[in-house]
């Protein structure tokens, strides 16, 4: 039996370490070089290989067609990359997330990174992104990644969370588990005199080519700004939380539910033969991420799943509810936006144009509102721009994406290995 398995996070090398041992062939595929994904990011927590699994490094899914998969090895801005078609008797989907981040003028000016961007630089490179960073958001993310600037270095003159410490204490008993690592992190902040600020945000930075100043701002419960004062900073680091990356799982045609992917207990999808596990199910962190993996890896072979692993799982998806109760993104950041700031990056879309194309032109339909607006169809095909554009508008943007991956023509004609 034949198990792919994309994504070497730790979800991904939980459900092929899983499957492997139970005597499956395991194929696990990851674009990064290494298996670990953004979770093991330093090279001593990282794991060297996954024993009994082959596995794919450097190597894009760009299509599913049914339990078919189709990659592309090799450098992504490489001439040479090989194309080959893996046919799986089950398929385990663990692509995982990337940051969100909410628009607010300036927010595309040097010296703004998003919080894992900053992380990865801290862990994998030592570099601190700058010598004064204010860390903005929302969620327990900001705690991780000021841990890691200072590790590196750096002087962080605040931690903002733009939610109230109130909701999440509605929810204690659901992340007891977490309440040792909070506390942690929360002295680490007063050995170094940092100061931790709810109902906090960054709404403007300031400073032409590179950030110099941010408006600060208090607000209330819905992020409507209540009153600003002017902070010095030369980088600040972003980050509200994780959007799901569910490109592979929308071609397989899996069923979303709420924004993620909708799984039974045995992280089985709406398709048959296709499992899902770690943050396309709902964002929980790397232990929930690696008990699911290893659900869908005993499940993808028709196992027997033990009943503690299961628990942790029931355990890790109250405490990822909660989570999300606790962290929400309040509708007030609509307001943050002056008409001239860049709603999509990579088409230069500001927010007064993407108005313009809903409004003026009655592009009521998404597919009329990206081709007049041209907002999503850049480079990053809307990965980053369009739940924000869906939020600013209220046209709900199509996420399905045929081929998943930039890839090139000749790329797309060649013939495939099988």
């Amino acid at each position: 039996m034949r198990v792919v398995v994309i994504g070497a996070g730790p979800a991904g090398i939980s459900a092929a370490r899983a499957a492997a041992t139970r005597g499956a062939e395991v194929v696990l595929i990851d674009s990064g070089p290494s298996v670990g994904g953004q979770f093991f990011r330093q090279p001593h927590d990282r794991p060297r290989t996954v024993p009994g699994v082959e596995h794919l490094a450097s190597t894009v899914v760009w299509a599913i067609e049914g339990r078919r998969v189709h990659v592309l090895s090799g450098p992504a801005d490489g001439p040479d990359r090989k194309a080959r078609t893996i046919d799986a008797d089950a398929l385990v989907l663990a692509t995982g997330a990337h940051d969100r981040v909410v628009p607010f003028p300036g927010w595309d000016m040097r010296g703004v990174y998003t919080a894992g961007a900053a992380q990865i630089l801290a862990k994998e490179q030592r570099l601190p992104i700058g010598r004064r960073v204010l860390v903005a958001g929302t969620g327990p993310f900001l705690l991780a990644v000021t841990k890691a600037l200072i590790d590196v270095g750096a002087k962080v003159t605040g931690v903002l969370e733009a939610n109230s410490p109130a909701r999440w204490l509605r929810a204690p008993l659901a992340g007891r588990h977490k309440l040792g690592e909070a506390a942690q992190y929360m002295a680490l902040l007063a050995r170094h005199r940092i100061p931790y600020r709810p109902r906090t945000a960054v709404v403007a930075v300031h400073g032409g080519d590179q950030v110099r100043t941010a408006t600060v701002a208090k607000l209330d419960a819905d992020w409507n700004v209540q009153r600003t004062e002017q902070v010095e900073a030369d980088a600040v680091c972003v980050g509200y939380g994780f959007t799901p990356q569910l490109e592979l799982a929308i071609a397989a045609g899996c069923e979303l539910a709420d924004g993620f992917v909708k799984v039974s207990f045995k992280q089985a999808t709406s398709v048959p033969g296709v499992f899902a596990a770690g943050e396309i199910t709902g964002i929980g962190g790397a232990d929930l991420a690696a008990a699911e993996g290893t659900v869908a890896g005993i499940a993808a072979v028709d196992g027997d799943v033990p009943h503690d692993t299961l628990r942790k799982v029931r355990q890790g998806r109250r405490f990822a509810t909660a989570l999300a109760q606790a962290y929400p993104i309040g509708p007030g950041w609509r307001d943050w936006l002056a008409t001239d700031t860049i709603v999509c990056r990579c088409e230069r879309v500001t927010y007064g144009a993407l108005c313009d194309a809903v409004d003026t032109r009655s592009a009521t339909g998404a597919r009329t509102a990206k081709l007049v607006s041209r907002v999503g169809l850049g480079r990053c095909q809307g990965r980053t721009c369009l739940r924000n554009a869906a939020d600013l508008t209220g046209v709900a943007f199509p996420e399905r994406r045929p081929i998943a991956a930039p890839l090139r023509l000749g790329e797309l004609a060649a013939k495939e290995e099988q």
